[in-house]
């Protein structure tokens, strides 16, 4: 039975669904569990969580939990990292806040922009650390990463470690049932093919019964009634402007989107704002919306009375190892390198491709070439990335300002001096949350 690492347990509600995945498989039912966190009190509730989807699925799992990072890694077969580097308070607080008092608005701020370029920075250094312990510790173990900023991340760790890393993300699977959902078919009939960089990846095909869905998704457009997405509670208009647009449709959300692109966020362009109700600061509202609700939620978790809900969720986590430890094919998007699996995006970036998995491992589909205007958006996202990176392996301090004069969002928005005082701002507030840079 395979060894299964969680790190970042903490994160109670996630672990639960990836456990309850994992667990519910009858052929992974005996597996070892082993949890990780640096919050004790959190790594407690997760604990608790985990046996009562033990007991509720009558099976017996090893489970063990440790502040230890590198006796949870001790040979493991895979390792889920859902580690947030700096919190809420005060990483996530300070991408938000020093921004805007440069004018400059985010909506979530950890994939792409200057929040996007900070968190990667101080994630980073945290990811390589495990990934050397990994070396070490279980060098043949995949290292199954849920935290963004996903293709930085990624990137950064096949550039830097040969510990085999493939990036996870549900936008695919949640887009796909969105649009199941407006196009009034069942999701399971829809033929489709995605692919790009993440967050940013298009569905290059969307069909049922051979024929072309598209048609039917601009008649639906075409009605001017945003539909309000169960996910977010967002309505999903900035999407279907791109793909009035652009003639594809994107995979992920409408709040996530508008900040990739110099479009619709615009200081001197309330109307814009209004139009598209872009939610302006959205991600510092939910964490702090779940951090006053986790007090109760915790008290749930942890009643003696008190059943878990297991529910299979959206996840590829679980299916990944499932496939592989019963050579029961499935295909999957991972974000690995792409050495060719997109001819016309660079080599050496991170992309999102269906994968084939079974008992030989995640095998990524070659793609060939995007539609040319695709691609071209996307590599304006890839050059932030690119720098980023750079800046996090050398500590080379221009890096951090070349990566945020080419973002499109803060290009659009902020001067050359703006820029690169606002970098200097969030170096300095993030202090020992980064290494040195020179």
């Amino acid at each position: 039975m395979p060894k299964i690492t969680f790190i970042g347990a903490g994160s109670t509600v996630f672990t639960k669904n990836l456990l309850g995945d994992i667990l519910s498989f009858p052929e992974l039912a005996a597996s070892t569990i082993a949890l990780h966190d640096i919050d004790e009190n959190r790594l407690r509730t997760s604990e608790i969580v985990a046996h009562k989807i033990a007991n509720s699925l009558n099976i017996e799992p090893e489970i063990l939990t440790t502040t230890d990072r590198r006796k949870a890694l001790a040979g493991a077969d895979y390792v889920f990292c859902t580690i947030q580097v700096g919190g809420y308070e005060p990483a996530t607080v300070f991408d938000f806040e020093i921004p805007r008092k440069y004018g400059l608005r985010q909506t979530i701020g950890d994939t792409l922009g200057i929040g996007g370029i900070m968190r990667g920075l101080r994630t980073i250094p945290v990811l390589l650390d495990i990934v050397r312990d990994m070396e070490e510790l279980c060098p043949e173990a995949l290292f199954l990463n849920y935290v963004n900023p996903m293709a930085i991340n990624c990137w950064a760790l096949n550039q830097a470690s040969p510990v085999k890393t493939y990036g996870l993300c549900h936008s695919v699977p949640n887009t796909i049932s969105e649009l199941a959902s407006d196009l009034n078919v069942p999701k399971d009939e829809i033929d489709y093919l995605a692919a790009g960089i993440n967050h940013v990846a298009f569905f290059l095909r969307l069909e049922r019964n051979g024929q072309d869905l598209y048609p039917k998704l601009n008649k639906f457009m075409q009605k001017g009634q945003w539909p309000l997405r169960e996910e977010t509670g967002m309505i999903d208009h900035v999407r279907y402007e791109m793909f009035k647009r652009l003639g594809y449709f994107v995979t992920e959300s409408s709040e996530h989107f508008s900040e990739y692109v110099p479009w619709f966020i615009k200081r001197d362009r309330p109307d814009l704002i209004e139009e598209f109700q872009i939610p302006l600061d959205e991600y510092l509202q939910r964490s702090q919306k779940q951090i006053d609700e986790w007090e109760e939620l915790r008290d749930q978790y942890e009643a003696d009375d008190a059943a878990v809900d297991i529910t299979r969720s959206r996840e590829y986590g679980p299916l990944i190892v499932h496939s592989i430890e019963t050579n029961t094919p499935r295909t999957v998007y991972t974000n690995v390198m792409n050495n060719g699996l997109i001819d016309n995006l660079p080599a050496e970036c991170c992309v999102e491709v269906p994968c084939v998995v079974d008992g030989n491992g995640i095998q990524p589909t070659p793609v060939g070439l995007l539609p040319t205007h695709l691609a071209a958006l996307m590599q304006t996202n890839i050059n932030v990335q690119a720098l980023t990176i750079e800046a996090a392996l050398s500590h080379k301090r221009d890096a951090i300002y070349h990566a945020a004069m080419l973002d499109p969002h803060t290009a659009a928005e902020l001067d050359l001096d703006q820029i690169w005082k606002l970098v200097d701002d969030l170096i300095e507030a993030h202090g020992d949350w980064l290494p040195d840079y020179h």
